[in-house]
């Protein structure tokens, strides 16, 4: 991996500060062609309002890494899905409190959230009290085992 590649995949989603853009998956590419870079993202849905800040974050990471000219792509297709978030992105999530969204079993299977476990306690004796928390793609949940709240990423 080059330095700007590094530089870029360790540029933190302005949202979800425990995630890099790397471990959420919305890093698609860097390719380097002399000095000049060429960056793809998607976004975890379309309007989302902290791509502005990620473009901005992205291109400096890569000029303070050394590129001289950057160019930052937007690309909505395929659309990005929570099974792009990787196992380490999965794990920063539960570890900051967070829960992950859960895996799917098989490519195109639509994921049915019954309960969501408690990432402090574990305990599956949940609920959904918001189908909106913290940011637009979470929901608050709460654990009836250890009484605390807990954000959720939206399965999509």
């Amino acid at each position: 991996m080059t330095a700007v590649e590094e530089a870029v995949a360790a540029v933190r989603d302005p949202e979800i500060r425990v995630l890099t853009i790397a471990d959420l998956g919305i890093l698609r590419g860097v390719a380097e062609e002399g000095g000049r870079v060429t960056i793809t993202i998607t976004p975890t849905y379309t309007g989302c309002p902290a791509m502005d800040v990620i473009r901005r974050d992205v291109e400096s990471a890569a000029r303070r890494a050394g590129a001289a000219e950057v160019e930052v792509r937007t690309v909505l297709s395929p659309p990005w899905s929570t099974d792009w978030i990787s196992e380490t992105g999965r794990a920063k999530l539960a570890a900051a409190g967070t829960a992950p969204p859960p895996a799917r079993t098989r490519p195109g299977a639509v994921a049915l959230t019954l309960t969501m476990r408690c990432p402090r306690c574990g305990s599956a004796d949940t609920e959904e009290l918001s189908r909106f928390g913290s940011t637009a793609c979470k929901s608050l949940w709460r654990c009836r085992s250890c009484r605390e709240p807990f954000d959720s990423v939206k399965a999509h």
